[in-house]
Order: C-alpha cells, then sequence, then structure tokens
C-alpha cells in the first residue's frame, strides 16, 4: 500500500462467515447460480426439490441476496431488511421479495454455521501458517506489474473471499472481490500466477 499523495492499493483477503454460509445455502438448497463459480466441497443438496417455479424463485432470490452479502455497499436492498431467527445476526434478508428463500432456509442453520465456522478455523489456521507471507504475495505481484508496464499502479481495492471450492481457480464474484480455492492460496507460486491477471486488470 503506497500513501503521501501516491497510488494506494488495498487488498482484504478474508473466509468470510456471510459468504461461506451463502455458498453452504447454495449447495444445500440445489441452487445452480452463479453457474461459472464450482460449489464448495463436500456439501450436496439436502432436502426434496421444489417445483420449477418456485426453485426458480428461489435462485432468483438467492442470487440477489448473494449480491447483497458479497458487496453489500454496491447492492444495498430497496426494502429494509428482517434477520432469519435461526442465524441470530448472520442473516439478513428483504421484508418482501426473499419469501421463498425466506421458508427455505431456516432448517439448514446449524448445519450451514457449523460449517462455516469450521471452514473460517481452517483458513486462519492456513493464514497463520503463512506468517505474513500474504501482504508479500500481493506487494510482490504489484511491483512485478509495475516493472511489466513501467508506471506505479493505479489506486484500486480488491476483497479476496478464500473459499474451499471443489475446483481449483480464481473467479470474479463482484465488481471488487473475487474467489479463490483454498489449496490454490496454499501453493504460493500457483497463486501468483492466478492473481497476476486480475492486480494487471486492476492496476
Amino acid at each position: 500500500m503506497q500513501a503521501d499523495g501516491t497510488p494506494s492499493w488495498v487488498i482484504r483477503e478474508n473466509a468470510s462467515r456471510p459468504v461461506l454460509i451463502a455458498l453452504y445455502l447454495r449447495a444445500a438448497l440445489g441452487v445452480a447460480s452463479p453457474v461459472e463459480l464450482p460449489r464448495v466441497r463436500d456439501v450436496g443438496k439436502v432436502g426434496a426439490t421444489l417445483v420449477i417455479d418456485q426453485h426458480d424463485l428461489l435462485e432468483r432470490q438467492w442470487r440477489d441476496w448473494w449480491a447483497m452479502t458479497v458487496e453489500p455497499e454496491s447492492h444495498p436492498s430497496p426494502v429494509p431488511l428482517q434477520l432469519v431467527d435461526e442465524y441470530e445476526t448472520e442473516i439478513a434478508l428483504p421484508v418482501s421479495g426473499a419469501e421463498v428463500l425466506l421458508a427455505a432456509i431456516p432448517p439448514h442453520a446449524e448445519a450451514a454455521r457449523a460449517w462455516a465456522e469450521w471452514t473460517q478455523d481452517a483458513y486462519r489456521a492456513a493464514s497463520s501458517a503463512r506468517r505474513g507471507d500474504s501482504y508479500r504475495a500481493y506487494a510482490g505481484t504489484i511491483a512485478e506489474h509495475e516493472r511489466e508496464v513501467g508506471r506505479r499502479a493505479h489506486s484500486f481495492e480488491l476483497n479476496v473471499e478464500v473459499l474451499p471450492l471443489a475446483t481449483s481457480g480464481v473467479w470474479w464474484i463482484g465488481e471488487k472481490t473475487v474467489a479463490v480455492t483454498d489449496s490454490l492460496r496454499a501453493d504460493a507460486a500457483a497463486f501468483d500466477d492466478a492473481i497476476h491477471p486480475i492486480i494487471a486488470e486492476l492496476a
């Protein structure tokens, strides 16, 4: 990150609990969207499938909630939000327009919250093992990009969600947010190669 009036960059890396819960519910409910994003590992569909019209509504309502979850500042709800009791303060859905989703998610609360906690613990352990290499990984990639283009990097923000996805890779999931497979993040050389095009696009 640079200061003193020069271009600056901010990269936040996390395995956010709201994102994890949303992805667990995506798998448990059999939601296909977004089709380009792999499913999380070891979580499958639970329960009966809704009739087609209701499932289409579920897909649309989940997509809207997903956008709000990934980048809430860019996707504010047009109506007030309500907490879902079974998730305490972890899920807030629009008071209207999310009825099918609201009815579908309570039975999965215990499993979704436990899985998100377990996944966050695994991410924190992996991050601690890297001992500060996270900053150096991004800074090194930005420095390499600056050498390639012959100028300082433009100011930008990037959120990196490290997730237990079934396929290794990097995917845009928001205007300034990418999902990275945890296995890829653990491989320093492969991660550098994968994140470089993302940095180049922003910087």
